[in-house]
């Protein structure tokens, strides 16, 4: 399995940009910016893939180019790409949206009555113990 990205091989240590398969990236962006689906916009390209594979190419910023791997497609081609796939997805109710976690005070301090009864059996002593707990005071001093 090959770690290179679709639309580049290795010549001499270097990245450097597959023309043919360039040429299909190229394509993939422009119709799927032109409305086609992940699967339709793959196979005018001449990619085979399944959709996870064709969506990570859309999301795949090696493309704009970094200190290895040469651009093949301009920001604006891949940031108007991005915002579609985003907006197909909210349209299509696709995306994850987390649920904000509520915050649970637990009681820090007790009030607890007077102990008098003594006991050998460990588990009779803890119930005991725990019998004495009038209330539970809170951080903020809340009962």
């Amino acid at each position: 399995m090959s770690h290179i990205p679709f639309g580049y091989r290795i010549e001499n240590g270097k990245a450097v940009i597959d023309k043919e398969a360039a040429e299909q990236i190229k394509i993939l962006f422009q119709s799927y910016l032109s409305g086609d689906s992940l699967a339709t916009a793959a196979k005018k390209a001449g990619i085979e893939g399944f959709h996870s594979g064709i969506g990570r190419m859309l999301r795949n910023t090696r493309y704009l180019g970094d200190e290895f791997y040469p651009a093949i497609i301009d920001k604006d081609t891949f940031n108007t790409a991005e915002a579609e796939r985003i907006m197909r997805a909210d349209r299509l109710g696709r995306t994850k949206k987390f649920k904000q976690e509520r915050e649970v005070v637990y009681p820090t301090t007790f009030r607890m009555k007077e102990g008098t009864e003594e006991f050998d059996d460990p588990f009779e002593r803890a119930e005991y113990s725990y019998s004495l707990i009038e209330t539970e005071v809170n951080k903020n001093g809340s009962q």
